[in-house]
């Protein structure tokens, strides 16, 4: 069966870990889709830790962006897609034209991101393929203080909202402990 899981939490709360289980309990044949960029050397090495943990039957893509369109190009009839994870690759979105931070609006991210899961959940109906989806839930917190993590906070929620709407089951992670928010579909 094609199910489409979403995992949601805080940072820590033990999303990839489940995903990676929930996997490993489905097949062996594994597409792993990171979307983590390595900017400094402490996010390097997490990242080739993350990597080496991983069994070595699963296939591995990196897709910074555009990760609807990358899974399509290389997938090789995977049982499973875990996408690790859609807060990073909103991120890269957002980051994309850091140069330029202070004139970049909301609609522009806004429509940005909406492209981004739009052709993501395209690709997810065309693979014939489960998917297990991982997102930070940003949105229990403050208000940021700022305008660019404002602007995060509100693009990721929305993403989050429309992933949940479409998949047949969400999790919320608490403390490594899913909880089950929505299955088959209700």
């Amino acid at each position: 069966m094609r199910e489409t899981i979403l995992l949601l939490g805080g940072a820590r709360s033990g999303k990839s870990a489940f995903a990676e289980q929930l996997a490993g309990k489905k097949s062996e044949r594994v597409l792993y889709v990171a979307t983590a960029e390595a900017g400094d050397d402490e996010m390097e090495k997490r990242i080739a830790i993350h990597r080496a943990s991983r069994p070595s039957t699963w296939n591995t893509l990196e897709a910074p962006l555009k990760a609807g369109k990358c899974i399509e190009d290389v997938y090789s009839g995977e049982d499973v897609v875990i996408i690790d994870c859609i807060t990073l690759l909103v991120s890269n979105i957002i980051l994309q034209d850091k140069e330029d931070m202070d004139s970049v609006s909301l609609d522009d991210i806004e429509r940005a991101v909406n492209d981004e899961i739009a052709s993501l959940l395209k690709c997810m109906g065309r693979v014939e393929s489960g998917f297990i989806v991982v997102s930070n839930e940003v949105g229990l917190g403050l208000v940021p203080d700022n305008k660019l993590a404002r602007i995060y906070r509100d693009v990721l929620g929305r993403a989050n909202q429309r992933l949940a709407a479409y998949c047949d089951t969400v999790y919320l992670m608490v403390a490594g402990i899913p909880v089950v928010v929505k299955q088959n579909g209700n």
